[in-house]
């Protein structure tokens, strides 16, 4: 069975990608189609992004669209793909690669690892992947595609034993982080929400 965003699913990602490139464009975009949006829809997307980007996105849309009836479900990448697949969902937004041949993607935009470490850390030297791989390094539980893009990043291929913890959320490994656990790895969209209440530092990559 061949699985696809619906008409109505691949509509919304194109404007998902507008709205991100531009949010002062949203009042030109809003004229231009304000007869197109119309109905109910369906969007999933993952926990370690919804929090930051859904305010963004769903917020504008419904003001400008007061046709759309938006349905937003927040789960791991796997159900959203499942749902999809069975119709329940008209689109969703997820970490790629997804490694499903018979899903449409469109690349909505890119987003950087930043690093967060104790607040006593601000200033040193920025450590590399290999460094990375030698500390403490707080993870999300096994089934966020987070997960294994940060063992990705430091070229690991799985967690060691001397990893603490396993969040089921960024802000709990920030918070850890603050508390002298160790450090972990967070999308740079997440660092104004997460880090505004925690004694921590953030380092960016070269």
């Amino acid at each position: 069975r061949q699985v696809r965003l619906t008409n109505f699913g691949e509509e919304f990602a194109l404007r998902v990608r507008d709205i991100l490139r531009s949010v002062d464009e949203l009042t030109d975009l809003a004229r231009a189609s304000r007869d197109r949006l119309v109905g109910r829809l369906r969007i999933g997307v993952i926990p370690t992004i919804a929090p930051y980007l859904l305010p963004a996105i769903i917020g504008n849309l419904a003001r400008m669209h007061d046709g759309l009836d938006i349905h937003v479900r927040e789960t791991q990448t796997q159900k959203l793909i499942q749902e999809l697949a069975d119709g329940r969902l008209d689109a969703a937004i997820v970490a790629l690669p997804v490694s499903e041949a018979s899903l449409t993607e469109i690349v909505l935009f890119a987003e950087n690892f930043v690093l967060v470490r104790p607040g006593e850390d601000e200033g040193k030297p920025v450590p590399n992947r290999e460094m990375l791989r030698e500390m403490r390094l707080l993870l999300l539980e096994e089934g966020h595609c987070f997960r294994d893009q940060a063992l990705s990043f430091c070229n690991m291929h799985s967690a060691r034993p001397r990893e603490l913890l396993d969040g089921s959320s960024l802000s709990t490994l920030v918070q850890m982080v603050g508390a002298g656990v160790g450090v972990t790895l967070i999308p740079e969209m997440a660092v104004p929400v997460e880090t505004r209440s925690a004694a921590v530092s953030i380092a960016h990559f070269a």
